[in-house]
């Protein structure tokens, strides 16, 4: 359904290491704009027959829309009412809703809430900033929108801040415009001593909605603590592992710990992934330190009711993270998958580069190396043309769906790494170009 963690923006950019090189693609070129380039923040990118819509930041920092059609090159351009700053929490999500109407929101690291819809369908030149609910809109982050049960439009933030926020989701009635609240409490509430970073919900195999999520005591990295589970049918009415209702707002002494992994425990938010096994059962991706305080990968699956947690790496490496801001992830995990008749999972690790494992279906763990999925975005798209120090590849894929099959759809554009959401010093690097990307695999 969606995934949102604190660094979901350093994540991101490094999920696409996660698969091999492979030149089995053809690709066109469509110029946007210049960008800016001191720091990575998450574009938006919303392909919606028969239009074409993104959303960035320009090199001056502003938002910025564009829209085109499919069949265009020229794109229709404004501006927003909204700058970034060196935060690289403060990116940009937009959906187009039944009716054709355009919503965003972006710019948000435990500020008031930015939210605009168009006032036309799929007009971007209508864009105005408009309400939502009004309360609990001060100090929000993690902007999400996504759908529930019978297709209904949501949207997911945080009120808080780190140590200190509840998860709030918001529903649209489409017939008069307007959101009200989906719970009428927080779904998770941390009673302003944690606060839970998720993953999900997720639509599951078995009918249910599952979500997971790390505790955090403060904006420090390190304190990340104790993943834990509900699952739900509806996203209103939630339940513990065990099928035990749970009253709302959840909180740290009601969920449903999975691992009992105290703070500096080396579990930390954004990787922390949920998939399911052959027999459609929950497992929880993580990693933590080993008894010699090793970094580990770790596979906690749900069997009768109970967490049964499987060591699945032997890595002779820590990666000790610690403070606050957007971090450089020295190890990326992606969940199990079903592949067919197997089960698969692909990592990628600073010291032993990425791999994908067949796992034992019984066990959880390594079985055999697999050969990487190739990579249809061809490697010069994938190399840094800039010659200033540091600088590296972003993309952005698409939140929507292209008309034609197996067409892909993505933003290019140069950056340095996140600083830790702090000012750079000069000089900085000229604006990088955005690029919108159409690649079509070879046959």
């Amino acid at each position: 359904m969606f995934i949102r963690t604190c660094q979901k923006l350093t994540i991101l950019f490094l999920l696409l290491s996660l698969t091999a090189v492979s030149e089995t693609a053809n690709f066109d070129v469509v110029d946007i704009e210049d960008v800016w380039s001191g720091h990575p923040v998450s574009f938006a990118l919303l392909t919606h027959p028969p239009k074409q819509i993104a959303a960035f930041y320009n090199a001056n920092r502003q938002m910025t829309v564009v829209s085109r059609n499919l069949d265009e090159s020229t794109w229709t351009r404004i501006e927003l009412p909204e700058a970034v700053l060196w935060d690289s929490h403060n990116y940009i999500t937009m959906v187009v809703d039944n009716d054709g109407y355009i919503h965003l929101s972006g710019n948000m690291h435990v500020d008031p809430l930015v939210y605009f819809r168009t006032r036309e369908p799929l007009d971007i030149t209508t864009f105005e900033r408009a309400p939502m609910v009004g309360e609990l809109e001060n100090r929000t982050t993690y902007p999400r929108f996504l759908r529930g049960p019978d297709n209904i439009l949501l949207f997911r933030y945080r009120d808080g801040s780190s140590g200190s926020g509840n998860e709030i989701f918001n529903r649209y009635d489409h017939e008069t415009q307007t959101w009200s609240r989906l719970l009428d409490q927080p779904l998770v509430d941390g009673e302003g001593k944690q606060n839970a970073y998720f993953f999900g919900p997720l639509s599951g195999p078995d009918g249910y909605y599952h979500l997971c999520w790390v505790w955090r005591v403060t904006h420090h990295a390190e304190t990340n603590n104790n993943p834990s589970y509900a699952r739900s049918r509806d996203l209103i009415h939630w339940e513990n592992s065990r099928g035990e209702a749970l009253e709302l707002p959840i909180t740290f002494d009601t969920s449903d710990i999975i691992d009992p992994i105290p703070p500096e425990g080396g579990v930390i938010n954004g990787n922390v992934r949920l998939g399911f096994d052959l027999e459609n059962r929950p497992v929880v991706t993580y990693h933590k330190f080993d008894e010699e305080g090793n970094t580990q990968l770790y596979n906690a699956r749900l069997e009768d009711g109970s967490w049964v947690v499987y060591q699945a790496s032997d890595w002779d490496y820590r990666w000790w993270f610690h403070g606050g801001g957007s971090l450089n992830f020295e190890i990326s995990v992606n969940p199990v998958r079903k592949e067919g008749n197997i089960l698969t999972q692909t990592w990628r690790h600073s010291q032993y580069g990425t791999q994908r494992w067949r796992l034992d279906p019984e066990t959880l763990k390594f079985a055999e190396q697999l050969e990487l999925i190739p990579n249809n975005i061809p490697a010069e798209l994938r190399a840094v043309r800039s010659d200033f120090p540091g600088m590296r590849v972003n993309f952005q894929h698409d939140s929507g769906r292209a008309e034609e099959s197996g067409v892909q759809y993505v933003l290019r554009w140069e950056t340095l790494n996140s600083h830790r959401d702090r000012p750079r010093e000069e000089p900085h690097p000229e604006p990088s170009r955005l690029q919108l990307y159409r690649i079509v695999p070879k046959h």
